[in-house]
């Protein structure tokens, strides 16, 4: 399973990054190559088709319906109904929150019926009761952010070089389905849009560095990849934060970066290399 970065940077689109959006890409007993993404936020679109085709998009994935996570889908929708050349394919599956149809409609002052279900075929996540999707299974694990229904997601993938998991936090503070979400993932893909003594009194929204090194060291996570950093933040702070109580290899989500998810052993009591160690892992986009 490969991971790459389309959109980290947290709660807006910065100069160097959009907003959230990660594809995920993995090939199946057969040699088929799979790819679905993990959210869509401001200014994904544009940056993900220097990676894939729009027609290459097996699914969509939405953590939860915040514009920094979803807004992009509203352009994706304009390229799949009124591409002139047409659209060959099907409608593009989209797993989201209960009411994502209604969400999406109203950026286009569509009626929700039909809204854009010509161009998107919608299904509501059902907490952790798994989705199958190519080879990957994804579970969706309710967690802690002022919006209905927010998910972290577990991806457990197939593949044909063995297993491997990832886990996505999407946005949230620190709660147990966090953690189960994250348990023994390979790769824990979180977000840590604050930092210790200066975002203390804000709880319920995001984790600091600290708080996603705590969820990672709980699930007995493999690697953390801290994401979802607002410009202001400091990643090297970030990272420090986490590497106080996580132990295990810790890195900061890179656009246009492809991780490679592969099965690891678990990491050792006390503290690790962090960030150092973490650089290993990824590879240039292609």
């Amino acid at each position: 399973m490969k991971l790459t970065i389309i959109g980290c940077t947290g709660s807006f689109a910065g100069p160097d990054s959009p907003a959230s959006c990660y594809l995920v890409s993995g090939e199946d007993a057969g040699g088929r190559v799979w790819r679905v993404l993990l959210d869509m936020g401001n200014g994904a679109l544009g940056v993900l088709q220097r990676h894939i085709d729009l027609h290459q998009i097996d699914a969509v994935l939405v953590s939860h319906l915040h514009p920094d996570h979803c807004i992009d889908l509203a352009g994706l929708h304009v390229a799949v109904k009124w591409d002139p050349r047409g659209w060959d394919g099907p409608r593009i599956p989209l797993w989201a929150p209960e009411g994502a149809d209604r969400y999406l409609a109203s950026t286009h002052g569509l009626p929700a019926d039909p809204g854009m279900h010509g161009e998107f075929d919608f299904h509501a996540w059902r907490p952790e009761r798994p989705v199958r999707i190519g080879p990957f299974t994804v579970t969706p694990y309710l967690v802690e952010h002022p919006t209905p229904e927010p998910y972290a997601l577990r991806i457990d993938y197939d593949g044909v070089m063995g297993p491997s998991t990832l886990a996505y936090s999407g946005d949230t503070d620190a709660c147990e389905g966090l953690v189960r979400a994250a348990r023994d993932a390979d790769v824990f893909l979180c977000e840590a849009a604050y930092h210790e003594g200066r975002d203390d009194a804000l709880r319920g929204i995001h984790l600091t560095g600290r708080r996603a090194g705590e969820a990672a060291r709980d699930a007995g996570a493999r690697k953390l990849l801290l994401t979802h950093l607002p410009v202001w933040n400091s990643p090297t702070r970030a990272v420090e934060e986490a590497e106080a109580v996580f132990a295990g290899p810790i890195g900061v989500a890179e656009p246009a970066y492809t991780y490679r998810v592969v099965r690891r052993t678990p990491p050792r009591t006390g503290r690790a290399g962090g960030a150092a160690a973490a650089g290993a892992a990824g590879q240039g986009a292609g």
